[in-house]
Protein backbone atom coordinates (compact mmCIF):
# COMPACT_ATOMS: atom_id res chain seq x y z
CA UNK A 1 0.00 0.00 0.00
CA UNK A 2 1.42 3.51 -0.82
CA UNK A 3 1.26 5.95 1.94
CA UNK A 4 -0.03 9.38 1.52
CA UNK A 5 2.49 12.07 2.72
CA UNK A 6 -0.55 15.00 3.12
CA UNK A 7 0.17 17.40 6.62
CA UNK A 8 -2.19 17.97 9.06
CA UNK A 9 -2.74 21.53 7.50
CA UNK A 10 -4.13 20.61 4.65
CA UNK A 11 -7.31 19.56 7.16
CA UNK A 12 -7.23 21.93 9.56
CA UNK A 13 -9.94 24.29 10.59
CA UNK A 14 -7.88 28.07 10.58
CA UNK A 15 -8.91 30.78 12.57
CA UNK A 16 -11.44 28.47 14.88
CA UNK A 17 -13.95 30.38 17.11
CA UNK A 18 -12.28 30.81 20.54
CA UNK A 19 -12.89 32.20 23.86
CA UNK A 20 -11.18 34.36 26.31
CA UNK A 21 -10.29 32.47 30.15
CA UNK A 22 -12.59 34.81 32.00
CA UNK A 23 -15.76 34.17 29.82
CA UNK A 24 -18.98 32.54 31.34
CA UNK A 25 -19.83 29.08 30.82
CA UNK A 26 -23.16 30.60 29.23
CA UNK A 27 -21.60 32.53 26.73
CA UNK A 28 -18.88 29.42 26.03
CA UNK A 29 -22.56 27.09 25.35
CA UNK A 30 -23.69 30.15 23.40
CA UNK A 31 -20.32 30.31 21.03
CA UNK A 32 -20.34 26.75 20.96
CA UNK A 33 -23.99 26.48 20.18
CA UNK A 34 -24.43 28.86 17.71
CA UNK A 35 -21.26 28.27 15.66
CA UNK A 36 -22.45 24.03 15.34
CA UNK A 37 -18.84 23.68 16.98
CA UNK A 38 -17.41 20.71 19.82
CA UNK A 39 -14.17 22.62 20.96
CA UNK A 40 -13.33 26.02 22.15
CA UNK A 41 -9.62 27.15 22.21
CA UNK A 42 -8.75 29.63 25.31
CA UNK A 43 -6.63 32.28 24.53
CA UNK A 44 -4.10 34.55 26.77
CA UNK A 45 -2.47 37.08 24.49
CA UNK A 46 -3.09 35.27 21.00
CA UNK A 47 -1.77 31.90 22.48
CA UNK A 48 -3.53 28.86 23.20
CA UNK A 49 -3.42 28.44 27.00
CA UNK A 50 -6.26 25.32 27.03
CA UNK A 51 -9.48 24.28 25.06
CA UNK A 52 -12.96 23.11 26.20
CA UNK A 53 -15.15 20.66 24.81
CA UNK A 54 -18.87 20.54 25.02
CA UNK A 55 -18.18 17.77 26.87
CA UNK A 56 -16.56 19.81 29.76
CA UNK A 57 -19.80 22.02 29.26
CA UNK A 58 -22.08 19.59 29.88
CA UNK A 59 -20.48 18.81 33.17
CA UNK A 60 -21.54 21.97 34.90
CA UNK A 61 -25.12 22.05 32.63
CA UNK A 62 -26.59 21.37 35.98
CA UNK A 63 -25.45 23.91 38.31
CA UNK A 64 -27.84 26.64 39.33
CA UNK A 65 -27.78 29.96 37.91
CA UNK A 66 -25.92 31.53 40.85
CA UNK A 67 -23.59 28.83 41.01
CA UNK A 68 -22.58 29.09 37.36
CA UNK A 69 -21.90 32.73 37.56
CA UNK A 70 -18.78 31.86 39.26
CA UNK A 71 -17.81 29.35 36.35
CA UNK A 72 -15.30 30.84 34.12
CA UNK A 73 -13.33 28.92 30.94
CA UNK A 74 -9.99 28.76 33.76
CA UNK A 75 -12.22 27.05 36.17
CA UNK A 76 -12.90 23.85 33.78
CA UNK A 77 -10.34 24.12 30.53
CA UNK A 78 -8.12 21.38 29.86
CA UNK A 79 -4.92 23.23 30.36
CA UNK A 80 -1.84 23.32 28.06
CA UNK A 81 -4.11 21.27 25.13
CA UNK A 82 -2.25 18.44 22.92
CA UNK A 83 0.04 20.89 20.42
CA UNK A 84 1.24 19.56 16.79
CA UNK A 85 2.96 21.32 13.88
CA UNK A 86 1.61 22.15 10.80
CA UNK A 87 3.88 20.36 8.68
CA UNK A 88 2.98 16.92 10.81
CA UNK A 89 1.84 14.37 8.70
CA UNK A 90 -2.04 13.41 8.60
CA UNK A 91 -1.45 10.03 9.45
CA UNK A 92 1.09 11.26 12.31
CA UNK A 93 -1.65 13.23 13.84
CA UNK A 94 -4.50 10.96 13.52
CA UNK A 95 -2.67 8.35 15.31
CA UNK A 96 -1.70 10.95 18.12
CA UNK A 97 -5.41 11.70 18.75
CA UNK A 98 -6.27 7.86 18.75
CA UNK A 99 -3.59 7.01 21.24
CA UNK A 100 -4.10 9.43 23.51
CA UNK A 101 -8.12 9.24 23.33
CA UNK A 102 -8.25 12.91 22.39
CA UNK A 103 -10.92 14.90 19.82
CA UNK A 104 -8.93 17.44 18.79
CA UNK A 105 -5.26 18.98 19.07
CA UNK A 106 -3.97 22.80 18.28
CA UNK A 107 -2.14 23.28 15.45
CA UNK A 108 0.79 25.87 15.38
CA UNK A 109 2.82 27.32 12.31
CA UNK A 110 6.81 26.94 11.96
CA UNK A 111 6.76 29.74 13.92
CA UNK A 112 4.92 28.13 16.76
CA UNK A 113 2.42 30.47 16.12
CA UNK A 114 -1.32 29.64 16.95
CA UNK A 115 -2.90 28.20 13.18
CA UNK A 116 -6.16 26.59 13.49
CA UNK A 117 -7.44 23.46 15.37
CA UNK A 118 -7.53 19.84 13.83
CA UNK A 119 -10.34 18.11 15.32
CA UNK A 120 -12.22 14.14 14.35
CA UNK A 121 -14.67 15.94 11.94
CA UNK A 122 -11.77 17.30 9.90
CA UNK A 123 -9.98 13.71 10.12
CA UNK A 124 -13.43 12.41 8.84
CA UNK A 125 -13.46 14.99 6.45
CA UNK A 126 -9.85 14.20 5.26
CA UNK A 127 -10.09 10.13 5.04
CA UNK A 128 -13.62 10.81 2.62
CA UNK A 129 -11.56 12.97 0.68
CA UNK A 130 -8.67 10.54 0.13
CA UNK A 131 -10.84 7.43 -0.30
CA UNK A 132 -12.95 8.96 -2.60
CA UNK A 133 -10.10 11.00 -4.81
CA UNK A 134 -9.95 8.53 -7.72
CA UNK A 135 -6.14 9.57 -8.56
CA UNK A 136 -4.67 10.92 -5.18
CA UNK A 137 -1.85 12.81 -4.89
CA UNK A 138 0.96 10.13 -3.98
CA UNK A 139 3.21 12.49 -3.63
CA UNK A 140 6.66 10.83 -1.66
Amino acid sequence: MTHLHVSVEEFTTPNPITASEEDPIDKLSSLMKDNGIRHLPILKDNKVIGIISDRDLRVVSNLNAKQKMKVHAADIMVKDPFTVSSDMTLADVAFEMSKNKIGSVIVNDENDQFLGIFTVTDALNALIEIVRDPEPDLSL
